[in-house]
């Protein structure tokens, strides 16, 4: 019924699609550069917080914390000194390419590197890398997904995702756009509800923090 799911929230009991076996939380590209770097995406730092929360309530359920990160070659193909869209950035083995200082991820966490080649793009978690096999060795049907950028990373990981069968639920709290043109995270977010992606908060998934709670 109408606000059931902020009613359950408040009192800090997940009211969405609480994780279950057969699902993993997918956090896509929380690193410096994207942060407060060299990249940053505006208000990107607001994702930590939901996804630690995220992290945490998995983390205690057993199930599979997944965490993608940009590892650049220096001449990488998407850098403005190579002709490409953006200055240079997650830069593999620099601080920039760190994931973000206040990411709590647990011991056990499968890091996925892409974009690991200079002449080869990859916005998505799935390209060039072996998320799917990871995925489909432990059970994987429905992925979780946070991070940055709403507008490129997530969307492209989104995308391969529903390509290769598995159902997604973006957490809205805990993704941001770079909006390079004012209005590309709406639209991605509108293209995601389109083709079947459920939208919902942190809180309704693994409930408020206590000291959030009324």
């Amino acid at each position: 019924m109408p606000g059931h799911e902020t009613d359950a929230s408040a009192t800090g009991t997940p009211a969405g699609p609480a994780p279950v076996p057969g699902d993993a939380l997918v956090v896509v590209d929380v690193q410096h550069d994207f942060v407060s770097g060299a990249l940053a995406v505006p208000h990107g730092d607001d994702v930590i917080a939901p996804l630690n929360r995220a992290v945490e309530a998995f983390r205690q359920r057993g199930l599979p914390v997944i965490a993608s990160r940009d590892w650049h070659p220096p001449d990488h193909c998407s850098f403005a000194a190579q002709r490409g869209p953006w200055p240079a950035h997650c830069v593999a083995g620099s601080p920039g390419a760190e994931f973000a200082g206040g990411l709590r991820l647990p011991p056990g966490t499968v890091v996925v590197s892409k974009a690991t080649h200079p002449g080869e793009e990859a916005y998505s978690a799935f390209a060039g890398t072996s998320l799917d096999e990871v995925l489909r060795a432990r059970g994987i049907s429905r992925l979780f997904v946070g991070g940055l950028a709403t507008d490129y990373c997530v969307i492209n990981t989104v995308r391969d995702a529903l390509a290769r069968g598995f159902a997604v639920t973006v957490l809205s709290d805990a993704v941001r756009p770079v909006d390079v043109h004012p209005g590309d995270g709406a639209r991605a977010e509108d293209e995601m509800r389109r083709t079947g992606v459920r939208f919902t908060t942190t809180a309704s998934v693994v409930g408020t923090p206590p000291d959030r709670q009324h």
